[in-house]
Order: C-alpha cells, then structure tokens, then sequence
C-alpha cells in the first residue's frame, strides 16, 4: 500500500512553498508511499519511492528506481553531516516530475525529475508527529530568530512565540539562540504542518507547583534567599522560588533611601526576612532591615528627653522638617516647634536640605521608631521676660505688620507682635474699620495696656495716648439746652448722624429731626449737608451726646412741658412694665443707637 502526506517545513519555506503548489487536493494526500510489490508504471508525482545508487560523479548521483530512465540527484542534496553517496546504496526520493520526449505528462516515459531531500524530509516529519502530541514535552535547541519568534530544532523545527519564551517577556528573545529549551506542544496543525510550543507555559506549572510547596512551609519569621526580578520606585519584588515577595522600600535599610536600587539590582540574589504572608491572596512582604541590627534599640538611652544633639536636615516638608541625628536615626522637627517667635509659613523659610542644626529630643517613641525634635527648644523664649521687658503703661513704636477688622498687628520686635484693638484708636471716634486711622507699614507710638505670657498677647492702646476728653473737655463744652453747629455724616434708619468737631458725633434721633413724624429721615436732609442743633444730653458714663433739630427755637416754658409729659410717660411705663422708664434717646461717640 502507498501512502502520501504533506507537511510544511519551517526549515526550509521554499520546500513548503513547492509542496503546497504540488498538492492542491485531498486526492494529492494519498499513496506517497510505493511498496516493492506495485507495478513499476506506477509512478506519480509526489510519490516517495525507493531507489538504488548506480553511479556517482563529481556533480551528480544517478539512481535507479525501476523506471524506464534513471533519475538523476545533484550531490548537494547530501547533507554535509551525511555520509557519502556510494554505488549499491539504497535511498527513497520524492517524485517531482515526470515527462515524456514531447513535454507531456506519461506514466512510465520519459525524463523523471526527483529529490532525496524533499523526501527525507518529509520521512523525517512523520516520524517526529508520529510519537508527539500536544500537551508533551519537547526538548530542542534553540536555531533562529523569526518574526513573532524563535525556532527551535526538535527533530523538526517548531514555532517557539515570543510571548512564550518566559513568563516575562525577554528584552531580547534572540539571547535564547543556541540554547537547548524544554517546551511544552501547544498545538500540532498536520493540515498547515507546523507545531507551536510553549516554554512559559511549562515554566507557569512549575511554578504552580513550587508556590504550592513554598506557600505550605512558608512562616512569619523565617529568613529566606530569594533573586530580586523586577525593580519598581516603591520597592523590589524578590522571588523565592516559585513566589515573588514585594520587599519594600522602606523596609531595605534602616537609613533613608531616594530608590531600590540603591540597595539591589535585578538578578541579585538577596537574604530577606518574612515578615507577612496573605495565603490566600499569594502575597508575601519581606524585609532586609530586619535581618541587620537596629540603630532605635538604644535611642532612648542614647537620645534621652530635653537633650540637645547636633543633625543634618535630610528632607523638608510643608509641616515640618526631618533631620537625621545618626544613620538610621531620624526626627521630625514639626513646623510649630521651629521658632518661639517667629511666624513661619514653610519649613524651607528657616532651613534647607543639608544644614546642620541643633535639635532638642522632645519624645521618643521606641516602637513606631519616630522621634520628635524642636529647635526652638534650644533656644532662649523671648516671652519668658516680656513682662520685663513690656510693662503695663510703658509707651512703645512699633510698624503696622498687619489688619484684620477688629484691629492692627504692631511689630514690637522681630516675632513679638502686639494687637491695637478699634475701641483703643480713639475717644472720641467710632472706628469700624483700623484702616480709618492706620496703614499697613505705618510707624504708630502705643501704650502697653496688657500682657499675656500664657496665650503670648499684649494688648495696646493709642487713644491712651491722650486724656480722656469725655472725662475734661466735652461736658465743660457740651451742655444741654445748648445750641450748636454741625454736619451730618451718616443717616440710618433710626435717626442722623451729627459731626459736632473732629472725632465727636451726636445723635440725631428720627423723632427730633421735626414737628412732623418722619417715616424717612434721607428726606429730611442729606449727609454732608450743614444743621444747627440743641443738645439735649450729656452722658459721659456711656458716652453718648443725644441732639433735637426740632425744639432748636423751643422756649424754657415748651422746654418744660415736654419734660413734664416724658416723666409722666415714663413713670406710667415703668408702673406697667416694673422697669425704669427712658430718659431718651441718646448718642454713643461710636455712633450707635442709644
């Protein structure tokens, strides 16, 4: 029985190239091989047959298989690892062609064109697909590099895919050339005649199988070697043998370090410590630190409460700074603890990375290995003689560094601030905002009012600068019943503002503005227009001056009556009400309602 198949040769794709055009049909798949018993007329192309060495020359085998002319082989269809053609051999050849004189095709006649290669190679495919299948393992070396990947000669070439060759791809696939490969057969295809592998695959079940021992022997504690595989900015990834551990950072060194690899690099075989193991998740935290001596073992000893040490400042952040006192040992500096005084907005206003500094151990907590440092510890507390230095009464200058709307900030020195509040810029003027009577950068003389040294205030005075004038001045020239001049500088709801001199304003209450009731007092008059007006009272306990534009012309007689008409208004009101009655509406210098 003959029997014919075709396979497409990775080795050769010329070779493919010609038996794909040869054999177009099924029926082209059938008796490649002829036995000895057949007909010798019996040839057809594609057929592989066996034949006999009758002659060998310098260029050329000639072979008889049994066919009216002989066929002839070119030499370098000889391998040169083969042996050599010699006269009596035995061989199988591919039938390629047949032809008669005429050109036409003739079972028998004619020239026969065959190839010891072609059909060696084929032999040899079919022998190879006889005793794989996929799923087994292949062992082969490593030829050559194709697009999409490598070839690797296991009888036959076979497809090795880039995405095959390691678990992580390799930067260069071409490193694998001349190496022999275990592989596993991923798929045969006989119809397109090639074979695909996989060595990843091959390399995932093992590992499967070792993270399975490892994750049954692996415990907290344990110290372990390991090859770091892979570098990342928050630490290295170290495998041990079936499982990768993730060694972070900041478990590498007890000393501060920028990037991994300043401590391991890739393929560097490292002793590590287990510290977590997450069975389930298949995660592992490892540590070096952990396996050198621990610099905070003594801190405590070494780095007793209130002692001052000498630091280098390693990194400033926008709440504090760290400085490093030894290797391994490091404090944070918190950014309230820079400066008794001073008001600092960022750490890098008062040190940069690099300097060194004196630093004042303030805690110390040995098992989260932090430690806290101040610098303004070793330094003198201005605010320890500020009273001293500060007495009440004492008159000082100072700049206007800031304000706010209840008052101004006045610089004293350089971080001691004091606050001059609204109600102490003047007697007689009601100040809604500081800025009516300072600037910003202004040089201002004070008075001490006050000092604080617990919540670190000093209160100042500028209208202490002066007498009181509603305590001299103003009663002696202010008298009720006594007509005077003014402008108005503010109307509110309730009645009208009255600037009687620089500072001192009265009252002019909607109900004195005339004879008519006034529902509105802006149709009355308008602010900066010029009124005269009868003062109708003096409190220099409240400081208020209460006016009357209405009853400017009042004789004493109409003075009188409408008194006598508001005590009895007032006494039948406190009767009802059991309070004390109004003795009426009067004015604050501050301008407000009274």
């Amino acid at each position: 029985m003959v029997n014919r198949i075709l396979i497409r040769s990775l080795e050769d794709q010329s070779i493919a190239d010609e038996l794909d055009r040869l054999f177009q049909t099924e029926e082209d798949l059938v008796d490649l091989y002829a036995t000895d018993s057949e007909s010798e007329t019996n040839f057809q192309i594609n057929e592989i047959v066996q034949g006999k060495i009758v002659r060998v020359d310098n260029e050329a085998v000639v072979v008889d298989i049994g066919f009216k002319s002989e066929a002839t082989l070119p030499r370098n269809e000889w391998d040169e690892h083969e042996p050599p053609p010699v006269v009596g051999q035995e061989i199988r050849v591919l039938i390629e062609d047949l032809e008669d004189e005429t050109g036409n095709v003739e079972e028998g006649h004619g020239l026969i064109t065959v190839s010891k290669k072609k059909a060696d190679q084929i032999i040899h495919w079919i022998d190879v697909i006889s005793k794989v299948k996929e799923g087994d393992i292949v062992k082969g070396v490593c030829t050559r590099k194709i697009k999409g990947g490598l070839l690797v000669d296991i009888g036959v070439q076979v497809f090795l895919p880039a995405s095959q060759v390691d678990i992580r791809r390799p930067g260069d696939i071409g490193e694998y050339i001349g190496q022999e490969l275990e592989c596993e057969i991923l798929k045969i295809d006989e119809q397109r005649r090639n074979i695909v592998v996989s060595r990843r695959s091959l390399i995932e079940k093992e590992r499967q199988k070792a993270q399975q021992t490892l994750l049954e022997t692996l415990e907290i504690g344990q110290v372990r070697k390991g090859i770091v595989k892979n570098i990342a900015d928050f630490g290295a990834f170290v495998d041990l043998g079936g499982i990768d551990g993730l060694l972070h950072i900041t478990d590498m060194a007890h000393t501060r370090i920028s990037h991994p690899s300043e401590m391991v690099s890739m393929d560097q075989a490292v002793e590590v410590k287990v510290l977590n193991v997450d069975r389930e998740k298949i995660k592992i935290a490892l540590g070096m630190k952990q396996l050198l001596p621990n610099p905070w073992d003594h801190v405590e000893e070494k780095y007793p409460k209130d002692s001052i040490h000498r630091g280098e400042v390693v990194n400033v952040m926008n709440y504090g700074a760290f400085v490093k006192l030894e290797p391994g040992i490091e404090g944070l500096v918190h950014i309230s603890e820079m400066s008794w005084v001073k008001r600092v907005n960022h750490p890098q206003d008062l040190v940069k990375i690099g300097q060194e500094i004196d630093v004042c151990v303030l805690s110390v907590d040995r098992a989260g290995e932090q430690m806290s440092l101040g610098i303004k510890q070793t330094q003198k507390n201005p605010w320890d003689q500020i009273e001293e230095r500060y007495p009440i009464d004492k008159v000082v200058r100072g700049k206007v560094r800031n304000l706010t709307n209840y008052g101004a900030f006045i610089e004293l020195e350089d971080g001691i601030d004091g606050l001059l509040h609204v109600s102490d810029m003047s007697w007689t003027r009601k100040i809604s905002h500081p800025s009516e009577m300072v600037d910003k950068g202004d040089e201002v003389e004070c008075k001490i009012l006050a000092v604080d040294t617990d919540r670190r205030r000093i209160a100042l005075g500028m209208k202490q600068m002066n007498n009181d004038p509603w305590a001299t001045d103003i009663p002696s020239r202010y008298q009720p019943g006594q007509v005077v001049h003014g402008k108005v500088t503010k109307i509110t709801t309730f009645g009208v503002f009255v600037g009687l001199e620089d500072g001192l304003e009265g009252l002019l209450h909607i109900s004195e503005l005339s004879d008519q009731k006034v529902d509105n007092p802006e149709a009355v008059v308008k602010v900066g227009e010029a009124v005269e007006v009868k003062i109708l009272r003096v409190d220099t306990e409240d400081r208020k001056i209460g006016l009357s534009r209405r009853r400017v012309d009042w004789t004493q007689e109409q003075e009188a009556a409408e008194a006598k008409v508001n005590a009895e208004a007032e006494k039948a009101q406190a009767e009802l009400k059991g309070g004390r009655g109004s003795a009426g509406p009067l004015i604050s210098t501050g301008g407000s309602e009274g």
